[in-house]
């Protein structure tokens, strides 16, 4: 039988990013993911609530884990004498993302100690005994052709098969907002379209499209309920930023975590996300 005329299946994967960040993020995500549309997380393997992350995850074993790599706005998991150009006097890696990817760029030291950073995170999550589900970093941090280039070859010794590359179609977002169209980010969609041949070439499978960037920190019901009901054929991405409370330690001004965690539940979303043509899950599913 021919399959002219059949509507084209679309596949999604709604992901939580910062698993692992708070007490308050871990409730949400799995809050989203028994009650909601949530299928997988992106765990920060360092951060506070990691160990709960982990123990709420092997509870869930519908819910799709990967690995959120941490090079910015957050401590390391080597101890920061082995990672002295990365950090500052904190200890902490440093928040100017811009200097810091120059001195990455620049550095061999620095990037032997990316390097290192980078293989003990991974480490880190092979240690929990998750599946690792898909790879991305904290602000996208891995769009940086240096941190990029040692994903690739680390991640390739821990299985990994799936990483996520901000690719986001602006038609899609204008037709849920006409009346507020994104602005054009011409450097991040060129630094993504040099991210997707890099990780095409590697055998790395990234989203066809990707949701987040625009209204990150702003994913209402409406706007969900709007990318689930318009989304384009293919594989896509929708990720969001949940908590149960709007404070904690590492949560940015502004972001309505509580309002995102609504969105996952929400019946309109939900009514959504039941249409017969789309298939919902973890990368690995999918």
């Amino acid at each position: 039988m021919s399959d002219a005329g059949a509507t084209p299946v679309r596949r999604l994967v709604v992901t939580a990013d910062d698993f692992g960040a708070d007490l308050a993020v871990n409730e949400a995500v799995e809050i989203g993911h028994r009650e909601g549309v949530l299928t997988a997380a992106s765990l920060m393997v360092g951060a506070p609530a990691a160990a709960d992350a982990v123990a709420r995850a092997r509870a869930l074993p519908r819910l799709r884990v990967g690995l959120h790599l941490v090079l910015v706005e957050g401590r390391p998991i080597l101890p920061a004498a082995q990672v002295s150009m990365l950090v500052d006097g904190r200890g902490r890696f440093r928040e100017d993302m811009a200097r810091a990817g120059a001195t990455m760029f620049f550095s061999p030291k620095a990037r032997r100690q990316l390097a290192a950073e980078i293989a003990a995170q991974f480490a880190a999550f092979a240690a929990t005994g998750l599946v690792l589900d898909h790879v991305n970093a904290h602000k996208h941090f891995h769009l940086h052709p240096t941190i990029a280039g040692l994903i690739l070859r680390i991640g390739a010794r821990h299985g990994m098969r799936a990483a996520r590359l901000p690719r986001e179609p602006r038609r899609v977002l204008a037709r849920i907002e006409p009346a507020s169209p994104p602005a054009p980010q011409p450097v991040v969609e060129a630094v993504t379209a040099l991210a997707r041949r890099r990780f095409a070439r590697a055998g790395i499978r990234t989203p066809d499209q990707v949701f987040g960037l625009a209204w990150s920190g702003a994913m209402t019901a409406r706007r969900l309920e709007g990318l689930i009901a318009t989304l384009p054929p293919g594989l896509s991405e929708i990720y969001l930023h949940p908590a149960t409370q709007a404070v904690f330690e590492g949560s940015a001004p502004g972001y309505r975590y509580a309002d995102e965690l609504a969105a996952l539940t929400d019946p309109g979303v939900m009514r959504a996300a039941a249409r017969p043509d789309l298939r919902l899950g973890g990368f690995a599913d999918l």
